[in-house]
């Protein structure tokens, strides 16, 4: 590369509007929502934090009309030919050792093989779902094709990362935070399409497709996939894929504006402690346990190289910085240069520096720490909610983001009425009765999601004149215990229990250290690996054996939790089980507050699967803390559902900056990311990983 430095390239593709059209059977793919949002919000994250040109960005959309066609010209559509020529431009624009990222956003799909001395006569190819795919003469982009396209990226000896914000076929969910049942936004159709389509590829020849393909199975006789979906194990680099081949990709409104995927929030979201040491793998982690915290039944999956380091440390950018416009000491507020445009909404959270400040990471040079209250498009007001000396803010002083301000401590619920009941039950009564208790909910907990607002838990009633809770998504939630009939006077205050004990176990499972001046950003390393047998005296972990690194077990199989401190300074180390049940129980250490950890020092513990004998399966989640200073994570414990609080262990009073604010979620008085105390304590991060057991 004659000393070159690499340059990173963005091949982004999102598809909100479908041509109207239906296919065979009377099915057709609707125009999606989050798509094309999806894209602008990850090429901002790419201009801002990476630095990425014009030049290096490659890019195809298709916004919604009121005509029902794309806002964009036919040359910037996603149709089948400008997709493949979009990735042949990119892949000669990049030189070896440069790096593709690969962003699509759409529909997924299925549809009769071209390939059947691959799958057989019956089989399906797995396909990306273009913008004119309606037509007769169009095209799917299938997996056969993909594979061979990014086959040829890495035979350039380009380092390769794709992310699939998509799924195979639309699954059945309810509920849309409204008045009625609808069903949400699902990223694929609910049916195989069996319109006859062309057979002739424009990727390449037949014999170099079934080659690449078939060089991803060796010792394989027929194309089976992973948990992904969409392409055998990845050869050379990495695939992020939105969920299991059996579940729904959704689109959310998650701050109650433009919608967007679930995997592409919460991977930008995630991104925002992009280091010298995150890999993917650790950046999957983080990005299942914060999608599932809202949607227990869509699971990002990961394959390819787990261990390759995001992006690659040399392509970061300093942290961006904002302008302070304008400030104003009476009201404690200061003006900002940036917006709704930019991504920013109320409840962002700014740390503000003087003018000259050159480093970012340095805590104890913040004049202040600010919160968005009045979001502008270009511009918003921020209120001051902390810091050392906020009378100093100027004009030309530099605000950088430390939170988006997605997440609130308090549970939004929504009432939803359910237009299948038979005439006999009366659901406005019931639900009235459960909202007027939520008016009077002292503590903090709840609040009713306003209008047009995404909600956490959705109440409803059932056939069987029981009130019932779901998801975001309008999955019932599981293993709440027995039914609460209507008829029972007092089943709305149970109700209300219930969802007060939902929303401080989604806080715990939410709660993280998103500040990039954390020194412990990538200090913490935690893995998983599984055994089927009872481990040997010192056997080590072995690499995860899971296709996306989701492990599920059955009863009595074994888990390797491997822990490792990678930091130069001693770390206290604690587990939190997030158990099925509902509870929170400390897992390690089982009787002190924490154990200590010496840098570089590394254990294993071994956990044995186990489901009550009432459950066909179930998800624990481990949660990591680790910290500088001795600290208790015992004020999140909880006991499982309906139960009543155990004795538990004496808490004291906090004796850190971090214990109280865990005392205040414990006690439901933190606000969304309390700034003072989150940026007044740095030395803490987080790591996460599930175990989802099954009988069979």
């Amino acid at each position: 590369m004659s000393g070159k430095s690499p340059k990173l390239y963005a091949v982004l593709i999102g598809i909100d509007c479908y041509l109207r059209g239906k296919l065979p059977d009377g099915s057709y793919y609707r125009s999606l929502n989050g798509c094309v949002n999806d894209i602008t919000r990850t090429e901002r994250f790419l201009r801002d934090r990476l630095g990425l040109t014009d030049e290096q960005i490659f890019k195809l959309t298709a916004s919604n009309t009121q005509e029902g066609l794309p806002a964009e010209p036919p040359e910037q559509w996603p149709t089948y030919e400008n997709i493949i020529a979009l990735f042949e431009r990119v892949t000669s624009a990049a030189a070896p050792g440069d790096q593709i990222y690969v962003h699509y956003s759409g529909h997924g799909g299925r549809t009769k093989t071209m390939f059947p001395e691959l799958k057989g006569k019956t089989g399906l190819d797995e396909a990306l779902v273009p913008t004119d795919i309606c037509r007769p003469e169009a095209r799917y982009l299938r997996d056969v094709e993909l594979t061979h396209l990014l086959k040829t990226m890495v035979d350039a000896r380009l380092v390769v990362t794709v992310v699939l914000d998509s799924c195979h076929s639309g699954s059945a969910t309810r509920g849309d935070g409204g008045a009625t049942l609808r069903r949400m936004t699902v990223r694929g159709a609910s049916e195989v399409d069996i319109t006859p389509r062309s057979t002739e590829s424009l990727v390449a020849s037949k014999a170099e497709l079934l080659a690449s393909w078939r060089g991803l199975l060796p010792e394989m006789p027929s194309a089976i996939k992973p948990g992904g979906g969409w392409v055998p194990e990845p050869a050379g680099y990495v695939l992020l894929a939105a969920c299991r081949s059996f579940e729904g990709a959704h689109e959310y409104a998650f701050d109650g504006g433009a919608k967007s995927g679930a995997l592409t929030y919460w991977l930008l979201d995630s991104l925002r402690q992009t280091g010298p040491q995150l890999t993917y793998r650790m950046l999957h982690n983080r990005i299942v346990a914060k999608v599932h915290a809202m949607f227990s039944q869509q699971t990002p999956q990961l394959q390819g190289e787990a261990d390759r380091v995001v992006f690659g440390s040399e392509r970061l950018r300093p942290q961006p910085s904002v302008n302070v416009l304008e400030a104003d000491p009476e009201q404690q507020r200061v003006r900002l240069s940036t917006g709704v445009a930019q991504g920013v909404g109320v409840g962002a959270r700014f740390a503000v520096y003087a003018p000259g400040a050159a480093d970012y990471t340095k805590v104890e040079e913040r004049l202040a720490v600010v919160e968005v209250e009045t979001p502008g498009t270009t511009s918003s007001w921020a209120a001051v909610s902390g810091g050392r000396d906020a009378a100093g803010i100027e004009a030309g002083a530099q605000a950088v983001l430390l939170d988006v301000g997605a997440f609130n401590p308090k549970g939004r619920v929504t009432f939803v009425r359910n237009e299948e009941l038979p005439s006999g039950v009366d659901q406005d009564a019931a639900l009235g009765q459960v909202e007027s208790l939520l008016a009077r909910e002292r503590d903090g907990w709840l609040l009713r999601a306003g209008l047009g607002e995404a909600s956490d838990f959705q109440v409803v009633v059932n056939a069987a004149a029981e009130y019932e809770l779901w998801d975001p998504l309008g999955n019932v939630i599981p293993r709440l215990g027995p039914g609460l009939k209507v008829a029972d006077p007092a089943s709305p205050s149970k109700l209300l229990s219930r969802l007060i004990h939902l929303t401080k176990y989604r806080n715990v499972r939410l709660i993280d250290n998103d500040e990039l001046s954390s020194g412990l950003a990538q200090a913490l390393i935690c893995e998983a690996s599984r055994k089927a047998t009872t481990p040997a005296p010192g056997e080590q972990a072995r690499p995860l054996d899971a296709p996306g690194h989701t492990p599920t077990l059955r009863p009595g199989e074994w888990l390797f939790l491997r822990l490792k401190n990678n930091s130069n300074r001693a770390l206290n180390i604690t587990i939190l089980d997030l158990r099925p049940n509902w509870s929170i129980k400390q897992l390690f250490p089982a009787f002190q507050d924490f154990e200590p950890f010496e840098p570089g020092q590394e254990q294993v513990l071994t956990l044995r699967a186990a489901l009550p004998a009432s459950y066909d399966d179930g998800t624990d989640v481990f949660k990591v803390f680790a910290t500088v200073e001795p600290t208790s994570f015992r004020w999140l414990e909880l006991p499982p559902l309906d139960a009543p609080p155990g004795p538990g262990a004496a808490l004291r009073a906090p004796v850190n900056s971090l214990e109280e604010l865990l005392a205040m979620y414990a006690a439901g008085e933190a606000t969304a990311r309390d700034a003072e105390l989150v940026c007044a304590f740095t030395d803490w991060a987080t790591a996460a990983v599930e175990m989802t057991v099954r009988r069979v």
